[in-house]
């Protein structure tokens, strides 16, 4: 089983969303900011080899589809991911899975791309044409019909390709995808959104997606406002955060962009960050 970690590109985002109701007294201590009040984030993919044939593939970031109606993030530093996995020795046609934690815009947008017809408009094509696509039952529907909060983070065009191409597959409960890769289900940020737990000869790796998206939201009560369903986040956090300290996981942060990845400790009851990994 190989893991290599690809950053996909960087946006900035708003300390106060990012961190909720902790003060940014608090918050500008574990993690830094802009003179308004902006963080820089990463946009974290996982590629994983198993070693049997399967070539994985979770999150993908933004793509640039569309990045003008988002502008207000900032985006930089994007990476051209086809171009990134030829560099590992892997082509799209390569994939054979493509694991979606959610469906808000930075971790489907390259799920599909546009392709220039002979006739000058563009038709929608999926990146990973061999690939399952994996999302839960649960985000697909929000994805359909979106709560207002989070309607503006769903674009259509990111997964209408994938479905009309055949290649969704959506779990309702959690689902092991090969020996090695179990897709885990947990709700707060978002509805159903899939945790990989990836296991090597080390150690499991668990890719918390939006459940712990930095390494200073280890501790439990510093919950986003992006989640729609904060005090749900809070108990999922501890449900990931106890098991990764009782059985020493890892947790691959798909936001932060200074930790990449860490084992978490537990003192009294407080969670924090442990031994950092550059994986």
């Amino acid at each position: 089983m190989d893991i290599q970690l690809i950053d996909t590109g960087f946006f900035h985002a708003d300390g106060g969303a990012m961190f909720g109701a902790i003060p940014k007294t608090a918050w500008s201590r574990r993690y830094p900011s802009d003179e308004q009040n902006g963080c820089i984030l990463a946009m974290r993919s996982v590629l994983v080899r198993d070693g049997n044939g399967r070539i994985i593939l979770v999150d993908n970031g933004a793509g640039n589809k569309h990045l003008k109606q988002l502008s207000y993030y900032k985006f930089f530093d994007l990476v051209d991911l086809k171009d990134e996995l030829q560099s590992r020795g892997v082509a799209c046609e390569d994939v054979t899975d493509v694991v979606l934690t959610h469906l808000h815009f930075d971790h489907c947008g390259y799920t599909t791309q546009k392709e220039v017809q002979p006739d000058g408009k563009h038709l929608l094509k999926t990146t990973f044409p061999n690939a399952t696509h994996w999302v839960s039952r649960a985000q697909w529907e929000n994805f359909l019909h979106p709560n207002a909060l989070e309607a503006d983070s769903y674009f259509i065009e990111n997964m209408q390709a994938v479905c009309d191409s055949g290649k969704l597959r959506l779990i309702e409960s959690d689902t092991t995808l090969c020996p090695g890769v179990d897709l885990r289900l947990f709700d707060g940020h978002t509805p159903g959104q899939i945790a990989p737990y990836i296991t090597t000869s080390e150690r499991t790796y668990v890719f918390a997606g939006d459940v712990i998206p930095l390494a200073a939201s280890v501790s439990p009560l510093w919950i986003s406002a992006y989640d729609t369903c904060p005090v749900v986040s809070y108990n999922e956090k501890i449900r990931m955060l106890e098991e990764a300290t009782s059985k020493k996981q890892a947790i691959i942060y798909c936001h932060d962009a200074y930790t990449r990845c860490s084992t978490v400790k537990k003192v009294n009851d407080f969670f924090t960050v442990d031994q950092k990994e550059q994986k």
